[in-house]
């Protein structure tokens, strides 16, 4: 297949729907992302180059089969968020740890990157809607700013939680309501929906690094010490336990799909 094919090509809808569902398992996933990085870089002691080389290796793993799938694919798509919410954990976490760039910095610097993907993804598509990624344009341009969000959120959750003492319980509070308003904005105010949903997706990073971190941090220093391990193996369970459940319900629908279009042709 040529490039130009492949650049073009047309495919259904790569994204789920933001349902209860999509909710719950970002917030889990971003949980995970916070815990697993933490786990492998802290508790295995690969540190953070090694890890950070070793989760880009697969998340690019993960992408391929992601871009190569012609539709949503359940346990496809949440692997790679997962991985990508490690990874861009990691990028975070390199910047602050290793070259010691303030969370302040690193806040900014991302939330320019983020704006700037929009900005560029609109001016060639004109629509940021995740129910219309449906070339490979536009899933790159939807990874992308996937990327920035999670490792804008790892960076603005660390800010509020930890340089500026807040907190981590009080964190979870402050990104919940904040989801919250977003939310009451856009149901009772008529903020625009995609707007609403960018907006609500950056907060749920800062919001499950924020709850991650007040399970698996010691006591002493404001968490409730289950550690990574722990809590990483309780938010992963609870992910694969859903995205069994969205793939069986995903197989029924295109079964009752393909059994409509049968009768309508006979």
């Amino acid at each position: 297949m040529s490039s130009t094919r492949l650049h073009n090509r047309v495919t259904f809808n790569k994204v789920p729907d933001p349902t209860w569902a999509f909710w719950v398992i970002k917030v889990l996933a971003t949980t995970v992302g916070e815990t697993a990085a933490d786990f492998l870089s802290t508790t295995l002691n690969l540190g953070l180059t090694n890890t950070t080389i070793v989760m880009g290796a697969l998340l690019v793993v993960a992408l391929v089969f992601q871009f190569r799938s012609r539709a949503y694919t359940p346990a496809l798509y949440w692997i790679a968020v997962v991985l990508i919410s490690i990874f861009g954990t990691l990028i975070t976490d390199n910047l602050t740890d290793n070259l010691g760039i303030s969370l302040v910095v690193t806040t900014v610097v991302f939330a320019i990157a983020l704006a700037a993907t929009f900005i560029v993804w609109y001016a060639r598509e004109r629509t940021l809607s995740i129910h219309q990624i449906d070339s490979t344009t536009r899933e790159g341009f939807y990874w992308l700013a996937i990327l920035f969000t999670f490792a804008l959120g790892t960076a603005a959750g660390d800010l509020l939680a930890e340089q500026l003492n807040l907190g981590y319980l009080a964190s979870v509070g402050v990104f919940a309501a904040a989801i919250a308003l977003v939310a009451l904005a856009h149901h009772a105010f008529k903020l625009n929906a995609i707007a609403a949903f960018w907006i609500a997706y950056v907060l749920t990073r800062p919001l499950g690094a924020s709850l991650g971190d007040l399970l698996s941090q010691p006591k002493a220093d404001g968490g409730l010490g289950l550690g990574t391990v722990v809590t990483s193996a309780i938010f992963l369970t609870a992910i694969v336990a859903l995205v069994i459940f969205l793939s069986v319900v995903e197989r029924r629908t295109l079964r009752a799909s393909s059994a409509t279009l049968e009768a309508e042709r006979v």
